[in-house]
């Protein structure tokens, strides 16, 4: 008898001429559609550890590589000029082709970091699709947060920073975080690969102080993993998840009144601070922000938590 923790099907979809998004479903086939954002942008669904929050005997789990990333083709390591229709609308768009794909109506929505940033973008562009949301690690990829994220948070690793920076190529009148977006989006595959190594050791020193985080000397250890993850995130966070100005997540958030709205932060989340969480919150009265006092970005006590949340949302 297969596991439920296993996928019952599984395909590639053409969303257009050569690009194919890998999809899987797993749990029970009649069960409550749900929908799995992973984080980065770029890291995929990986070994599928991400089941065990998902998979409760009522959901019918439906998750995606993100186009670029996993078993999605091509990856941007190998077609870095794809970078040019990878954006948050394109994503949305092959979230509804895959929606349509498996015949599902509507769906609730569940993300993760990075994950997040791409639900509420797809409720906000598709609500009578979206039956609730359960987010953690909440981060809407604003340009403050990335500044924070990027330059700021140099006040807490100023050693690493200063590395981080020095390795940026920096020209005048760029951002840190667009410096490494054009060279990873370049055609040198050495200075690439060079500028992937820099971004990748800078992320792992901050999501370092993620309490029980096994410590690292690189948060991915597969060159081609780790520079598909650097190509998208930076991609992502130079053009501000491509929701700029009156589109951006927060400036809307109350826009989502209607949809149930669950979210699990951790206090001691330093890459994404707690704040973005609050302000959505507050912006949405009767949605539910949990703070788990002992976890950072990620951790046991968080996805704990967002089990919880999803179950009682189904």
């Amino acid at each position: 008898m297969q596991s439920p923790l296993q996928p019952f099907a599984d395909g590639l979809l053409e969303v257009e001429p050569g690009v194919q998004i890998y999809w899987e479903q797993s749990g029970n086939p009649t069960g409550e559609p749900v929908l799995y954002l992973h984080g980065g942008p770029g890291d995929g669904l990986g070994k599928g550890d991400w089941r065990r929050l998902y998979v409760t005997g009522r959901t019918r789990v439906v998750a995606l590589d993100q186009r670029g990333c996993g078993r999605s083709r091509p990856l941007v390591s190998d077609a870095p000029a794809s970078l040019a229709t990878n954006t948050t609308q394109t994503l949305i768009a092959d979230l509804e082709a895959l929606r349509e794909h498996l015949g599902i109506t509507c769906w609730l929505v569940s993300g993760i970091s990075w994950g997040t940033t791409l639900a509420l973008a797809y409720a906000l562009a598709h609500p009578e699709r979206v039956t609730g949301l359960a987010l953690a690690a909440v981060m809407t990829t604003s340009r403050e947060e990335v500044a924070w994220l990027t330059e700021a948070m140099g006040n807490i690793f100023p050693e690493a920073w200063e590395g981080f920076a020095s390795s940026s190529g920096l020209r005048a009148g760029e951002r840190i975080v667009d410096a490494y977006a054009r060279r990873l989006a370049g055609g040198d595959s050495e200075d690439r690969a060079a500028a992937a190594l820099a971004w990748d050791s800078w992320e792992n020193t901050h999501l370092s102080l993620a309490p029980g985080r096994p410590q690292r000397k690189l948060l991915h250890e597969d060159p081609i993993e780790r520079l598909v993850f650097a190509t998208l995130v930076t991609h992502y966070w130079s053009h501000d998840a491509f929701l700029p100005g009156e589109q951006a997540l927060l400036t809307r958030a109350s826009e989502l009144t209607g949809i149930p709205l669950a979210m699990v932060h951790g206090r001691h989340d330093i890459s994404c601070p707690v704040i973005t969480a609050w302000r959505i919150q507050q912006a949405l009265p009767g949605s539910m922000l949990v703070v788990v006092e002992d976890a950072g970005h990620g951790g046991a006590g968080i996805y704990r938590q967002l089990r919880q949340a999803l179950i009682a949302m189904l």
